[in-house]
Parts: structure tokens; sequence; C-alpha cells
């Protein structure tokens, strides 16, 4: 090979390393408490729709403002304002992750998402009642196709 290819062999291995630096994730879950430490900074929050106050969202009057409260495993609580529409399962779910940043007292989340393994596990039990009703026969013939 030519000094001038190995050069661009080179130049071309940092270039795909440096891209995949870049568009990897390298955030870690922070409690509320830290996220409060980190004023201004992007957080992950694994947190809890704390029931005992209410959901702020009029779709009527702002259907891009929704205000709940949050709290983690450790107990640390904070007041979450998202601007977009409400995950319509967000009562339902049993933890959020909660992405954005802390501005004082206030959570300013950039993004929801629903972690639901209870819904999951409905399914698990209706196939298992299925697997018991059906013959075998019938079973192993569905699992050949």
């Amino acid at each position: 090979m030519k000094r001038t290819h190995i050069i661009l062999l080179v130049v071309i291995a940092f270039a795909i390393s440096g891209l995949l630096m870049f568009s990897a994730d390298f955030s870690t879950y922070d409690t509320i408490q830290s996220a409060k430490n980190k004023q201004g900074k992007f957080v992950h929050l694994i947190a809890k729709l704390d029931k005992a106050y209410p959901i702020e969202y009029n779709p009527a009057k702002d259907p891009n403002f929704l205000s709940f409260t949050a709290t983690d495993s450790l107990g640390g609580s904070t007041k979450v304002v998202y601007h977009n529409t409400k995950p319509t399962e967000l009562e339902h779910s049993e933890r959020v992750v909660l992405k954005g940043k802390m501005k004082g007292d206030v959570f300013e989340c950039s993004e929801i998402l629903l972690k639901c393994p209870s819904k999951y596990k409905d399914d698990k039990k209706q196939l298992e009642k299925m697997m018991e009703t059906t013959p075998k026969a019938a079973v192993a013939g569905a699992a050949g196709k």
C-alpha cells in the first residue's frame, strides 16, 4: 500500500470513531437531589408520578402545557413542567423517565418516556391461560408456523 492510502485509512478511522463518540449517549440517571445540584444541565431522572398532587393539564386552554409532581426512589420530589401534549398512559405508568433540566425547584422536561411493565404482565397471563386450555397438538402446530 502507498503511504497516502495508509494516511487516508487512519484519517477515516479517526473520523468514524469521532462520530461514534459524539452520537453515543453517555448520560446516566440522576436523583432529583443531584439534578437540583446540577442546575441548568441536561439530566435523566427515573421517578414515579406522585398521585397525591394533581396533574395540571387542560387541552382546551393550552394543549402544550403539562405539570405534575414526580418522586424518585430516594423520596426526593419536584414539580415537572412539560411543554408538549400529555402522554396517554401517564397516570397508569409505574415509572417515568424524564429528560430535561432543573430550573430552580422545577424540572423543565423535554421528553417523557413511560415504563409500564404491568401492561405486559396481562399479556403473559392471557398467554398462560390459553396454553392451559388449548390442546398440546394445536399449540405445537401454532409454534411451527
